[in-house]
């Protein structure tokens, strides 16, 4: 009794050990009290221990087949989708080409004519003979971001002034001239992404600066300068002013 006690626990334990860890698991017995395969449960059990005592005298036989291997680390995965951050940066940037030195940039009027002969109506001496005026174009201008375009005048609305005049009369006199300002360029306003058209930039003889914001732009650029007859005689001496472009980048 104590050999059956003994095979039904070792019975027991086979099947235990081999449900949890195998994957394959046979246990068939023949030729003995009970001819069974893969006995369960507690009626197996007792059929297999006795089935293992009757081996023990000499009866019946016994067969298994058992199989397993490590199961997967972590959950698999058919189909697996990465995606990959890219980067990069484009640094803010506007260009003007405005020649190869200073000198590029220095526009000279030469002289301004006025009327000088003695046979002009005194209404009319020493006024503008006729407009001063400059063309200055660039085959490359442009900004690559958000951008503001402004003209702006050193001397304001006074536009070229004469920066000794000495004393003069100013009801019939003045020591500058007034001019006016027009940029024009290809390009698109902020707000709109669309093919660049017509664009232009004035500022009056009356004003002293002007700008507008654009969108990315590259283009040619041409200003065109005007400094129209003023009503009264110009007083002799040397007229300038800076007339600064500025393209920033917002």
């Amino acid at each position: 009794m104590k050999k059956f006690i003994s095979a039904a626990l070792a019975a027991t334990a086979m099947l235990g050990a081999t449900s949890a860890q195998a994957q394959t698991s046979q246990l068939h017995y023949a030729g003995g009290p009970f001819t069974i395969s893969n006995p369960s449960g507690i009626g197996g059990a007792i059929a297999a221990a006795a089935n293992e005592a009757g081996m023990l005298l000499g009866v019946g036989t016994r067969y298994t087949a058992n199989a397993g291997a490590l199961g997967n680390t972590q959950t698999a995965t058919p189909t697996v989708a990465t995606a990959f951050a890219l980067t990069g940066n484009v640094t803010k940037d506007c260009s003007f080409y405005a020649g190869n030195n200073g000198s590029a940039t220095a526009i000279d009027f030469g002289q301004i004519g006025v009327r000088t002969g003695n046979n002009e109506n005194v209404s009319d001496a020493f006024e503008m003979v006729g407009p001063a005026v400059a063309a200055i174009t660039s085959a490359t201008a442009g900004c690559n971001f958000n951008n503001s375009v402004t003209l702006t005048k050193l001397n304001g609305n006074q536009g070229l002034k004469n920066a000794a005049p000495g004393s003069y009369d100013s009801q019939q006199f003045q020591a500058n001239i007034p001019y006016t300002v027009q940029a024009n360029w290809t390009g698109t306003p902020q707000g709109t992404t669309a093919n660049g058209i017509a664009q232009s930039l004035t500022v009056a003889d009356t004003a002293g600066t002007n700008s507008v914001n654009q969108g990315a732009w590259r283009s040619a650029f041409a200003m065109a300068i005007t400094a129209p007859p003023v009503n009264k005689g110009l007083v002799a001496g040397n007229y300038s002013d800076t007339l600064t472009l500025t393209l920033a980048a917002q």
